[in-house]
């Protein structure tokens, strides 16, 4: 048996001495056994893509890689409307993808982990290789 914290959605981010406080709703402590790891952890990493595979969510982590936005911001430089703005951002809120701070009366939103664009330039390498080789079957059909 191994011993899992499980907590739900960031409910808030508050900053305390320059140090981002997350906070969260509650936290659970859940036995379970190896396979019942490897499942939940599956299932999470399958959460994780799923949030990553829209376009315009993808477009959304490439801006915030640049600088942190608020959601009119976000909205008007991908070219989408802000309530599809902010449903994008919820998922990726949810997912613990992206992390918010209140500035005023607006809420800007920032990457919680850059090593997302190296994962989203990674799958761009492999896109480019995958149509480089097509590329190349039809070349040799010609």
């Amino acid at each position: 048996m191994i011993l899992v914290t499980k907590r739900t959605p960031c409910l808030s981010t508050k900053i305390f001495n320059n140090v981002y406080l997350h906070v969260y709703e509650y936290f659970e402590i859940v036995m379970m056994d190896k396979n019942e790891l490897q499942l939940e952890i599956n299932q999470l990493h399958a959460e994780i893509c799923s949030a990553l595979a829209d376009p315009r969510r993808i477009l959304m982590f490439y801006v915030l890689a640049e600088k942190c936005s608020n959601v009119s911001d976000l909205a008007a430089e991908v070219g989408i409307s802000q309530p599809a703005a902010s449903r994008h951002l919820k998922i990726m809120r949810e997912r613990g993808l992206v992390q918010t701070v209140r500035k005023g009366h607006s809420v800007e939103y920032h990457l919680s982990d850059m090593r997302l664009i190296q994962a989203l330039d990674l799958l761009r390498s492999v896109l480019r290789d995958q149509l480089q080789n097509q590329a190349e079957l039809i070349q040799v059909l010609e």
